[in-house]
């Protein structure tokens, strides 16, 4: 069983915010990078990693993937505040 990742990328602090999961955060963050993510990272020029967790299966991270689209944006930004007070790119950090 792959363990699985949720993660939101961003422009810029509190802009737009896009909620992902992936077996590969590493590859995946980094096809955002490239411009590789998807349409709507693409559009908004989403490359920041700016919050993730990981979950024993990729199953485990869809359902919370699912649950956080259903958040109100406020608690989103709550979310990353906590991990992430400085909206640094978590990405760099790996």
């Amino acid at each position: 069983m792959r363990e699985g990742h949720v993660y939101m990328m961003a422009n810029k602090r509190n802009g737009t915010i896009y909620i992902g999961v992936t077996s590969n955060l590493s590859g995946r963050v980094f096809e955002h990078k490239e411009g590789r993510g998807g349409v709507f990272t693409r559009k908004y020029g989403l490359k920041m990693l700016v919050w993730y967790e990981t979950y024993p299966s990729v199953a485990d991270a869809i359902q919370r993937e699912t649950s956080l689209k259903r958040w109100p944006r406020k608690w989103k930004l709550d979310l990353i505040e906590k991990m992430n007070p400085e909206w640094e790119d978590l990405y760099l950090s790996f």
